[in-house]
């Protein structure tokens, strides 16, 4: 029998085994395969980490701009060469198809390529004569020592919302990855150590909750970024507020999308899929809720509900397959109570994914694609964040009824509208409550240059990942008003 390995930490340059007495496992969500051993760290492990990292910092905020992206362009480089193995190992742990790993893998590189632009990014503002021989600037000066609080549902992708942005800006980083899916950072870590960037630059801290507590507390950390659901995104960042750090906290999400009679029923149903069930539902993106306006609600419920029996369920890696497994065990119990409880309030199961059997993999966390029609919007399950292959249907009868239902709901994240009609479109992206709008498109997911946004419930801060936000996230601004007289004078 092959011993179970056990992965290390990455701290100040060096592969180190942890002292930690505890350990999770880490399985293959489609085989129940285990992959290996994840340590919970303890805050000693936390404490190393952030003192080289502080330490590092000093020296690696004076190196010039031009020459810390020289870095990034050599991890792009490497990213593309190990592009499909990385693929692979993020299909293998976190149970998405390898075509969303690929997808995922791409968005983490664009992040890099726009972090390259730090030169200009990064630049500050300046205005002479604000009163006579006095000049005033401002320039933006590095955070510190940043960390990010990685989830399980983009195990790649997510910390480049935030890493490359840090490096670039001259901070120095920690990462702390979802137990549940360390693997794929593991193998960055190996490409930034193939960059041959400085000892303590960037650190690798596996664990669960004691690390992530270790994290928010220690005073030489400065910044952290976090994705999650919304009660843990607030528990972060009421923790590290107190503890004086910057934060940026993206929490969950119960995502609308509006369907109108006018829309392109082919179209709007093929997307609409994808959007509910890619990635198995577990991403805070996906579509939760459709609302049909009018007439078109037959039409819709029978397009959708034959599409979404026809979708393919398996193992990642397997020719075909359109959707995996979910996590664990325990987030298939989980989203089979909540359809079991959407039911008992009311709504008819369209389509059921329960009890899902697929051959092959029958010890897989597989939960079929699920529709559940005539939800109502007092109920539990309108408001609950499934984060699973389920989507329910609601009626209303006008565009004004949908962008009431949605602006009521404590949630932000993300809404769309499928429509053929530009005054309609106009309309709901100015008036709806959320951070990120798509019309006609399924995920509203923005592209490396613009923030990932977010709002109400399901962001907590003021400056989210990617882009300038990113940049201004982990930086800190510096005002000089200075002036060179010949003759001093009390005047101003």
């Amino acid at each position: 029998m092959t011993e179970t390995r056990s992965l290390q930490n990455y701290i100040n340059g060096q592969w180190c085994v942890s002292r930690a007495t505890e350990s999770i496992s880490v399985t293959n969500p489609a085989t129940s395969e285990d992959l290996g051993k994840v340590p919970v760290s303890p805050a000693t492990e936390v404490d190393r980490a952030a003192t080289a990292a502080n330490i590092t910092q000093q020296d690696w905020r004076r190196v010039p701009p031009q020459e810390r992206i020289q870095y990034l362009f050599k991890l792009k480089g490497l990213l593309e060469r190990d592009f499909e193995s990385l693929a692979q190992t993020i299909t293998i742990e976190c149970g998405k198809t390898l075509k969303e790993s690929q997808g995922e893998l791409r968005r983490a590189i664009e992040n890099v390529e726009v972090a390259c632009g730090i030169p200009t990014l990064m630049q500050g503002v300046n205005l002479e004569d604000i009163a006579q021989g006095i000049d005033e600037i401002m320039i933006r000066q590095p955070v510190g020592v940043a960390a990010v609080i990685a989830p399980f549902n983009f195990p790649a992708m997510i910390p480049f919302w935030f890493m490359p942005y840090a490096l670039a800006c001259g901070n120095t980083y920690i990462v702390k990855p979802s137990e549940k899916v360390p693997l794929t950072m593991e193998k960055v870590f190996h490409l930034l150590e193939e960059t041959r960037l400085p000892n303590g630059v960037v650190n690798l801290v596996h664990g669960a909750k004691e690390t992530v507590d270790a994290i928010l507390e220690h005073p030489l950390i400065r910044a952290i970024s976090f994705v999650g659901s919304s009660p843990v995104a607030r528990y972060i960042y009421s923790q590290a507020a107190a503890h004086g750090k910057r934060v940026q906290c993206q929490g969950g999400a119960k995502n609308p999308i509006i369907v109108l009679p006018d829309a392109d029923l082919e179209m709007t149903t093929r997307i609409v899929i994808d959007s509910a069930f890619g990635c198995a539902g577990q991403r805070c993106l996906a579509a939760s809720i459709a609302l049909t306006v009018g007439s078109v609600r037959d039409s819709f419920r029978e397009a959708i509900a034959t599409t979404a029996r026809e979708r393919k369920v398996g193992f990642g890696l397997d020719e075909g397959i359109q959707m995996g497994p979910v996590i664990t065990e325990g987030s298939q119990q989980r989203i089979e109570g909540l359809i079991d409880r959407g039911t008992q309030e009311g709504a008819q199961l369209l389509v059921d994914g329960r009890k899902a059997n697929i051959p092959g993999y029958e010890k897989g966390y597989f939960v079929r694609p699920t529709i559940l029609d005539g939800v109502e919007p007092e109920s539990a399950i309108a408001g609950t964040e499934i984060f699973g292959p389920v989507l329910g249907l609601m009626h209303v009868n006008d565009l004004e009824e949908a962008i009431a239902l949605i602006n009521q709901s404590p949630w932000g994240n993300m809404a769309c509208l499928f429509t053929s009609n530009g005054a309609a479109a106009r309309k709901f992206r100015y008036e709806v409550e959320a951070g990120n709008i798509g019309i006609n498109i399924g995920v509203a997911a923005p592209m490396a240059f613009f923030p990932f946004s977010g709002w109400k419930e399901s962001f907590f801060g003021d400056l989210h990942g990617q882009g300038r936000h990113a940049v201004e996230f982990f930086t800190q601004t510096k005002v000089v008003i200075e002036r060179w007289p010949k003759n001093w004078s009390r005047h101003f």
